[in-house]
């Protein structure tokens, strides 16, 4: 028999020990599920897991929805000799009556017990619970609330469990559900997570039967690719194996990256981007000390010494420096996923929140991974209300640095944050705990590491000059030169050879000849001295940079 996952073990121990008989299942709670039998595991989706595994001793089982009303799931028989059925005229569809009715046949069958009857073990599931009690702020409706009331005082009454009933309450994002419900202190909340490795590597060996020629190249070894497929849902990885069954068009090593890539994001709706980084710390140029201190930590990562690292990065520095190509080079560095947040904030209420659930959701699935936010100062939200918003940047601002800080979080998931005005960044969120690290990150401090990057750039182009040409042009080398800066001047060297009457040698010498900065000097130093004064380690801080910090 197939292994009984974390949250069903969690809801029993709840359950049988008395804590609690009433549960909010929350998280991936519209995936399919492996439900361990004896005659060999099987998929179903959540109710039928409920039913199956953790119900089948109770007599009887009745879901509530919106679309479909009260359904008796098991014990139809017994459920029909309730007297109370006729006196309500049957089983009424609209919320308040169902979920009312629900609750007297709850107390009709603790009412047997109590006359020495033998009473019915009775379960209730509330399927798509935000669509039948929804958070909405300051509504003042009387049904919505005397619904949420309702379902409150199930999980409210420590009797639940004595008269063998037991409620579960299923939402996708505790953010989308009435606070009445969500909030209350006696309901057991338990996240479903996305699966991990050895629950795809079961649900592939139940798909196989089925989708034998989407998996030919992996027959014998099914254990790779869920472990790389890891952080997605069964039935993402379901639908994809019957369209590639379909056209005959077998799964393959190479292309399992993409296919997650492409998996994760539609999971997540575009709420994230999923990159799978094509450079190391090889590719990166400049600052010697700064990278062997972040191949130590590498290393550290490797070796499973997870409590010598740091719980996040932050890379500041003037506009143009690199510091997200810092990022991609460091997690293609580590051989670890890097998520990138987008367009999580929405305009309706309750949903920004929604989002950061099901992002972070993501993330402990994915097991390790980077998670890289850029232009952190705007991001990140302030501690601080603001009445434009509702409050909703001091909300992601608080789910954000509760999740940085969770130490569970050390060794997993490795936060980076860049940004040009790091003192814009709230301090409770650059404190140790958060973002352990900050590492400075300036332009180009002589001529002649700014020439370096230059001509690495356009040797990428295919721009190659000869040997002794290099000498003749560092005289026309700007100063505080970023690689964003030295990338524009190598796509302009490019352009001008390609148009013609130019060798490669003039083509780059004209560049520099007509560059301007697009950014001033000016601001350049000052964001080199934010920069500078949130370094937490003085070798972050070479000596020539020193004259442009005074």
């Amino acid at each position: 028999m197939s292994e009984l996952v974390f949250w069903a073990r969690r809801i029993i121990t709840g359950y049988e020990s008395g804590a609690t008989g009433c549960f909010l299942l929350h998280g991936n709670i519209n995936d399919q599920f492996v439900m361990p039998k004896e005659d060999g595991p099987e998929l179903g989706n959540l109710q039928d897991f409920l039913i199956e595994i953790l119900l089948p001793r109770f007599d009887v089982i009745l879901s509530y929805d919106l679309g479909y009303g009260v359904r008796v799931e098991k014990g139809r028989e017994i459920f029909d000799e309730w007297p109370g059925k006729e006196q309500s005229k049957g089983i009424p569809g609209m919320a308040l009556p169902a979920i009312r009715t629900i609750g007297q046949y709850l107390l009709y069958a603790r009412n047997l017990s109590a006359m020495g009857k033998k009473a019915p073990k009775v379960g209730v599931i509330l399927k798509q619970a935000h669509l039948i009690v929804p958070a909405i702020p300051n509504a003042l409706n009387y049904e919505l609330n005397s619904l949420a009331s309702v379902i409150r005082s199930w999980a409210s009454d420590v009797s639940l469990q004595n008269h063998g009933q037991v409620v579960f309450v299923m939402t996708d994002q505790l953010h989308n559900l009435h606070p009445l419900v969500a909030q209350n202190p006696r309901v057991s909340s338990v996240e479903i997570p996305l699966p991990e490795s050895w629950e795809l590597e079961e649900a592939l060996e139940i798909l196989e039967e089925n989708n034998a020629k989407a998996l030919t190249h992996f027959t014998d070894n099914l254990s790779l690719p869920a472990e790389r497929l890891k952080g997605t849902s069964i039935s993402a990885v379901e639908n994809l194996l019957k369209q590639r069954h379909y056209s005959n068009s077998p799964l393959k090593d190479d292309d399992l990256s993409q296919l997650k890539k492409e998996l994760v994001e539609a999971e997540c709706e575009d709420l994230i981007e999923f990159v799978e980084p094509s450079r190391d710390l090889d590719d990166y140029l400049g600052m010697p000390k700064i990278v062997e201190w972040l191949r130590q930590d590498l290393q550290l990562w490797n070796d499973g010494h997870v409590q010598a690292l740091p719980m996040g990065y932050l890379f500041c520095g003037p506009v143009g420096t690199g510091k997200t190509y810092l990022a991609e080079c460091l997690a293609g560095e580590a051989g670890v996923p890097v998520v990138t947040l987008r367009n999580f904030r929405d305009k309706w209420v309750g949903s920004t929140e929604s989002n950061l659930e099901k992002i972070f959701s993501l993330l402990h699935a994915l097991g390790q991974c980077i998670v890289f936010i850029d232009e952190a100062d705007q991001a990140l939200g302030r501690r601080a209300a603001s009445s434009s918003d509702s409050g909703v940047s001091s909300r992601v601002y608080s789910m954000l640095a509760q999740e940085m800080a969770d130490t569970s979080n050390r060794g997993k998931l490795l936060w980076i944050l860049a940004s040009s005005r790091p003192d814009l960044i709230e301090v409770d969120l650059k404190r140790p705990g958060r973002l352990d690290v900050k590492i400075p990150i300036f332009p180009a401090l002589n001529k002649k590491e700014a020439l370096i990057i230059l001509l690495a750039l356009c040797r990428h182009r295919g721009l190659e000059l000869p040997e002794e040409a290099p000498s003749k042009m560092l005289e026309y080398v700007p100063e505080l030169l970023t690689p964003g800066a030295a990338e524009a001047l190598s796509v302009k060297a490019y352009r001008l050879f390609k148009l013609g009457g130019v060798t490669v040698e003039e083509a780059i010498l004209k560049s520099l000849e007509e560059y301007r900065p697009a950014v001033s000097l000016d601001i350049i130093r000052e964001q080199m001295k934010l920069a500078a004064d949130e370094a937490t380690e003085k070798l972050f801080i070479p000596d020539e940079a020193l004259p442009y910090l005074s």
